[in-house]
């Protein structure tokens, strides 16, 4: 019920917008109607569903056009089961820009994403700026998540950051951060982070993100990387990631062993014209001892203007087993406002040496047709085969209104 208020309260915030201040304000967004049918992976049950996703954005409310209102959520209806309503509001806030030049305000439901972590929260977050080459902002409010019924949260479940973040350096970017998190039983996650990024000389990029987990004393996430572009059509990519799982301090599993992860990428994509482009990749994973490699190459031909295939084959061995697969895509405009598009996905993958090898496949095909500048239709319908379902029909019709 809750949900339903809240979406009635998005929808009805066009309406009364609209209506209040109707010399100033724009209402913009997109309505997406869906039905969806599919097999429930948690209940084996078939599932026929309707839905609506509201997306909108309220501009020019005021004069100066510093005041907003973003919000978008969905509801749902499982026609076959009869389960009921069911929905999820992602999010829906209210902005205020340029406060005496320095200060932005956005209260109410929002996504906010910190180096040191982050969250979906009913609260506030301010930020500072204009005050020399630093800027500030912090947030906080009530945590929101999701379960497999609706809304999660719980009482006590809140979230709480800062961050610093260099300003007025075109080609620099640098933060620091900090989040915590509440549960019901106490302090649940306490974290550090940064996050930098720098462009040389027109043709290199250069960046890195770390988050340090404070009651393990650990570093969770590690990202080094760095691009290359030679020529305005060749990028080559090296990274290296390292991961470090960590729980919630309040969970029973933070007590739990856990293996570190490191993987180092290399990859090179070049375009080399206006039909054909490839890509390669090469991957090294390490599990604390045990280890795997990944190989990646791909192409996308357009021999037409109005054809184009993208295939691509990946292959690997070592630890955790076998896997050789391709994935292979064709997409066809025979008129202007209509698009066909069809693949099929191969997998051969062995576990260990005593399963054997197994298959997984994938057939899918669908089309998108636009019916006006602001209207389009699309349909996708895909058949899954593999050691699971001999046979997993499952697809999604959509229709889409901007307005």
């Amino acid at each position: 019920m809750a949900f339903k208020r809240k979406f009635c309260l998005l929808a009805g915030s066009t309406m009364l917008l609209a209506s209040t201040a109707a010399w100033s304000a724009e209402v913009h967004g997109r309505s997406s109607t869906q039905f969806q049918w599919y097999n429930d992976i948690f209940t084996d049950k078939k599932v026929a569903e309707f839905g609506e996703y509201l997306n909108l954005s309220i501009t020019k409310i005021d004069k100066a056009d510093k005041f907003s209102i973003q919000g978008y959520g969905r509801i749902t209806q499982d026609v076959r089961n009869g389960d009921g309503l069911n929905g999820r509001l992602y999010y829906l806030y209210a902005n205020y820009r340029d406060l005496y030049d320095k200060v932005d305000l956005r209260f109410g439901r929002q996504f906010v994403n910190y180096a040191a972590g982050s969250a979906l929260i009913d609260g506030g977050q301010i930020e500072l700026k204009n005050v020399g080459p630093l800027a500030f902002s912090v947030m906080g409010g009530r945590n929101v998540f999701f379960d497999l019924t609706g809304e999660g949260t719980r009482d006590r479940d809140f979230a709480f950051g800062a961050a610093v973040n260099l300003a007025g350096y075109k080609n620099t970017d640098a933060e620091l951060s900090y989040f915590m998190k509440f549960d019901r039983d106490g302090v649940a996650r306490d974290n550090l982070g940064a996050s930098f990024k720098q462009y040389l000389f027109n043709s290199l990029k250069v960046y890195g993100n770390a988050r340090f987990d404070m009651a393990s004393e650990t570093f969770s996430e590690v990202l080094a990387g760095v691009k290359y572009f030679p020529m305005a059509d060749l990028v080559l990519t090296g990274e290296w990631y390292q991961s470090y799982p960590t729980f919630d301090s309040t969970s029973i599993y933070s007590v739990f062993a856990v293996s570190r992860y490191q993987e180092g990428v290399f990859r090179v994509d070049y375009t080399i014209n206006d039909m054909f482009s490839v890509n390669a990749g090469y991957s090294r994973q390490d599990y604390e001892g045990d280890d795997a490699d990944v190989f990646e190459v791909g192409c996308r031909i357009r021999p037409i203007d109005n054809l184009q295939l993208n295939l691509n084959y990946d292959r690997r061995s070592g630890y955790g087993g076998k896997l050789n697969g391709g994935i292979a895509e064709v997409i066809y405009e025979p008129i202007k406002p209509l698009e066909l598009a069809a693949g099929i996905h191969f997998d051969v993958y062995q576990r260990d040496r005593i399963t054997g090898e197994e298959t997984a496949r994938k057939y899918w095909f669908g089309g998108k047709y636009k019916l006006a500048q602001n209207m389009s239709a699309s349909v996708r319908i895909e058949d899954n085969v593999n050691a699971r379902y001999k046979s997993d029909w499952q697809g999604r019709a959509v229709f889409n209104y901007d307005f």
